[in-house]
């Protein structure tokens, strides 16, 4: 009966030690990768995952996530409503096509914003897991600050340090979100693009990276293009190229370097796609 004692005893000591442990190791980790977003000069861009958690179950948080929805299914932070990659482009006819791909009509996108509970007052975060997509996060958050909303966050790091800091993911339905009563869009703000008429002009006078893997860039039409090959004169950066591998961004200093490295400084006018 001692020795049972004995055993117990040492059961629960090294259950609790076991437990001291990791939620020591869990604490210091996320102390230890908590990032200051105000060293890049649009951090407000961004929201940390810190901030996130904090806003989870708040009816002032509209959570998109921008993954496949196969990935979705399988995982999503929770209270996520999940909205694929295109959510807020034209999509008729097939890739290639005339005005395939842009933003939606100013009309259009507000009767979309309104399906999801968006307005101008609720903070919208969106995110995506960052090495299993083409960063679809980016793209719609792209498209809702050309339209004038700066309510629209990118989670930092995506889903990628978002596990690695130890936070919950769920495969529970979101229910479906109420609809807001109404919302206001800006005229689009043309500095945020540009046509390909206009690249095409000035082909000869702008400087245009090729963001897309080097497959791609080298001609692989295995991710739908119409065409295969790159723009005539395009400098070649993949995208993650400005990531760490936890998904979070590199410092300003390593960007302006790699960017250095291409030719390309802040001052310069570069078109990405």
């Amino acid at each position: 009966m001692k020795k049972n004692h004995i055993k117990f005893g040492l059961l629960i000591l090294c259950t609790l030690a076991f437990t001291l442990f990791t939620s020591c190791n869990k604490q210091s980790a996320e102390k230890a990768k908590e990032i200051d977003l105000s060293i890049y000069e649009k951090g407000d861009y961004f929201i940390s995952p810190q901030e996130l958690k904090s806003l989870l179950g708040s009816e002032n948080l509209i959570l998109l996530d921008c993954n496949n929805p196969k990935i979705y299914a399988k995982e999503h932070i929770k209270g996520a409503i999940g909205i694929g990659f295109h959510a807020f482009s034209e999509k008729v006819g097939k890739p290639g096509d005339p005005g395939w791909g842009t933003i939606k009509s100013k009309e259009e996108l507000i009767k979309k914003l309104i399906s999801l509970g968006i307005d101008n007052e609720k903070i919208v975060v969106l995110y995506s897991d960052l090495f299993k997509g083409p960063g679809a996060d980016g793209r719609a958050a792209w498209q809702l600050r050309l339209a004038g909303m700066n309510n629209v966050k990118i989670l930092h790091g995506g889903s990628t340090y978002w596990k690695e800091l130890g936070y919950e993911m769920t495969k529970d339905i979101t229910m479906k979100p109420n609809p807001s009563s109404s919302i206001t869009l800006k005229d689009y703000d043309k500095s945020f693009m540009i046509t390909k008429d206009e690249l095409f002009e000035n082909l000869d006078k702008k400087i245009v990276v090729d963001v897309r893997t080097k497959k791609e860039f080298d001609g692989s039409q295995n991710a739908g293009e119409p065409r295969g090959g790159h723009i005539k004169g395009a400098k070649h950066l993949v995208w993650t190229d400005l990531l760490n591998k936890n998904g979070t961004l590199k410092t300003p200093k390593e960007i302006e370097e790699i960017m250095g490295k291409m030719g390309i400084s802040k001052k310069d006018d570069f078109t990405l796609y």
